[in-house]
């Protein structure tokens, strides 16, 4: 399958194409969406952050306001055979990465390649200036991981995939003060997931306020209170955190929040297992856009080379048709294994 950053020639205006179409570019018209775009190519306006993901080193940041003109490719959806993942370097290896699984579909032993964030860190070793041999080790209980697993340097040179905090605002934060962050290798969407009966406007911050948001216990908070955006310290939105996903889409269902926020995987395959398809819809603005990033100690005695040498492959990678075709069969297979 050819990938999102193939060079095409631009389609004539107005031209329109079928439902099941994919693989060609889309020019931009004026007042399209990305809503709009996977509506007419998949039937399914759900399904817009395939495009989003396949087209992320040509869009604007501002995800719904789209300048006509731009090209995007249309991804093609499951049903061309996968590439082989990359295999493993295991032997003698001179550097030592560490994940865990159960977090499909970036990271789980049991989805194809090992997950998205896996495949492309073995493309990126492979790009990187003068390439390490090395070997990914897994250990589930991800509460390990950062301290102590990672943050000598001594037992593990780096870690995938991380989150990374608002540094510039909390340099304090234990996870900036203690470990270096790669450049993002792929940026997820955090939705904001309301009953379709009694949906949640959310075209401004604004439109938050007085409401009552879940999102599970342990997980992120800091695109809730930052700078521009003090819902939780100054009291305009009130946060519930419980125990589980589980728990809070049953808190939505039940009336006692107005919507959970979690990233749209984990949003949509809990509609999917809790059969709350049609109940449950996500809104259309994100609530934050978050990178997903290879992470390195502060004290590991090779720690920036390390992070120059992941950074370098990265970029190059991305300059290439892999990037976007590992991207595109992984958002795919996920999209395939929920209908």
């Amino acid at each position: 399958m050819r990938a999102a950053a193939t060079a095409f020639a631009l389609l004539l205006p107005g031209a329109v194409f079928a439902q099941g179409q994919c693989d060609v570019p889309h020019r931009i018209a004026e007042g399209e969406t990305l809503f709009s775009i996977a509506d007419q190519y998949y039937g399914d306006l759900n399904k817009w952050s395939v495009i989003y993901y396949g087209n992320q080193n040509t869009l604007p940041a501002g995800l719904l306001d789209l300048p006509a003109g731009v090209t995007v490719t249309i991804p093609c959806l499951p049903g061309q055979s996968p590439a082989d993942p990359t295999p493993l370097q295991t032997t003698n290896a001179e550097m030592m990465i560490l994940t865990g699984s159960n977090y499909a579909p970036f990271a789980d032993r049991s989805w194809m390649g090992q997950g998205m964030v896996t495949e492309l860190v073995n493309a990126a070793m492979e790009a990187t200036p003068e390439p390490l041999t090395y070997s990914i080790s897994w250990e589930d209980d991800w509460s390990q991981h950062l301290f102590p697993m990672l943050d000598s340097g001594a037992q593990f040179d780096m870690g995938f995939p991380w989150l990374r905090p608002n540094c510039d605002e909390n340099p304090d934060n234990e996870r900036c003060a203690n470990f270096h962050f790669s450049d993002p290798l792929v940026e997820i969407l955090v939705l904001l997931f309301t009953r379709t009966d009694a949906p949640v406007q959310f075209e401004d911050d604004a439109d938050l306020h007085g409401r009552t948001i879940c999102r599970p216990a342990g997980y992120f908070t800091h695109d809730l209170d930052r700078a521009d955006r003090r819902w939780i310290s100054d009291g305009l939105v009130t946060l519930v955190q419980a125990e589980s996903p589980e728990a809070c889409f049953a808190a939505l269902m039940d009336g006692s929040v107005d919507a959970v926020t979690v990233n749209e995987f984990l949003g949509w395959t809990k509609i999917h297992e809790l059969g709350l398809q049609g109940q449950v819809q996500p809104e259309q603005r994100p609530v934050s856009v978050e990178g997903l990033h290879v992470v390195i100690s502060k004290k590991h005695w090779r720690g920036t080379t390390h992070l120059y040498r992941f950074n370098a492959g990265l970029a190059a990678l991305r300059q290439t048709e892999r990037y976007n075709e590992i991207v595109t069969r992984h958002l795919g297979t996920f999209w395939e294994q929920l209908n």
